[in-house]
């Protein structure tokens, strides 16, 4: 065409028209998919071409096919497509309110989901939830559930997982049982303190604590063992004892000095903690909307990760 390229922004509407004569290939079939006229197809890539000052299609009676100059810019355009397609569902999911029966499980021990549960159905007037929390991993398609909270390793499967956080265990006392009992100095001291155990039974326990390289296993023999962690925190707070307790449940009583961390530097390993759920593709606005509360409230709570 020999005409000189100017310096016009590029035309969105041209790139978009363009990409799709060529994925339809024809302009009569790019403008049924598009629904307007064959005449402002054609009319719109002769501009495109007119503003770059280089042909990009090689038109003849049977069939279309591209130039050098514009498979290269059909591959360039192609990807601008999809992002822009990308882009308007990403928003049309934004502005799509969250409504409807959303079905969770979580285990046993995420006491600290009922302020994340109460927040999301304070920002979401239409929906309703379904918690059920069990220690039994549950066929989330089989028993109907949209997404689980899931702490420790994935099972190989064909959920979709989002990771949320990490959880840690840190010790904990209240400053009465501290005025009461010396501080332990090292983990080896616990096995003389007084004890309190997240489990379902009275069995001894082994504790295994780390800090930095260095790990510690001390066998404790809990005077309270519970599968409840409000109940837990209940104890420690009233001075039964020192409590293994996940950071994330201590952290607003460390705050306003109802606990104390005890051995600071000493903490179990972190144990990864992800949402799960069927797919990924067409995920409601519920399931989004639960996800990305659930995941903002790990990280104020002190997820290091």
């Amino acid at each position: 065409m020999g005409r000189t390229r100017t310096d016009k922004p590029p035309d969105l509407n041209e790139i978009l028209i363009f990409t799709r004569v060529v994925q339809a290939g024809s302009f009569t079939a790019a403008a049924r998919t598009l629904a307007m006229p064959k005449s402002s197809v054609s009319r719109k890539v002769s501009k495109l071409e007119d503003r770059l000052g280089v042909r990009l299609l090689h038109r003849t009676t049977r069939k279309l096919g591209l130039t050098d100059a514009g498979r290269l810019y059909f591959e360039r355009g192609a990807r601008i497509v999809a992002e822009m397609e990308e882009a308007d569902q990403a928003v049309s999911r934004m502005q799509a309110a969250p409504r409807g029966l959303l079905r969770v499980t979580a285990p046993l021990s995420f006491a600290m989901l009922g302020p994340m549960i109460t927040e999301y159905l304070k920002r979401y007037p239409d929906v309703q939830v379904e918690l059920l929390c069990s220690d039994r991993r549950f066929d989330l398609v089989e028993e109907g559930f949209d997404v689980a909270i899931r702490a420790g390793p994935l099972d190989d499967s064909t959920l979709i997982a989002r990771r949320l956080g990490v959880i840690q265990r840190v010790l904990v006392a209240s400053p009465a049982y501290l005025r009461r009992r010396r501080s332990p100095r090292s983990p080896a001291d616990l096995a003389e303190h007084t004890c309190i155990s997240f489990a379902a039974d009275r069995a001894p326990s082994v504790w295994t604590l780390h800090a930095g390289e260095r790990r510690a296993e001390v066998r404790v023999s809990p005077r309270y063992s519970v599968n409840e962690l409000d109940l837990m925190l209940e104890a420690v707070r009233d001075g039964i004892g020192i409590a293994w307790i996940p950071e994330f449940v201590a952290i607003p009583d460390v705050r306003a000095g109802r606990l104390r961390h005890i051995l600071r530097e000493w903490r179990s390993s972190e144990t990864q903690v992800h949402a799960v759920y069927p797919t990924a593709r067409h995920l409601s606005p519920k399931v989004v909307g639960f996800v990305e509360l659930v995941r903002e409230r790990f990280a104020l709570g002190g997820d290091r990760a």
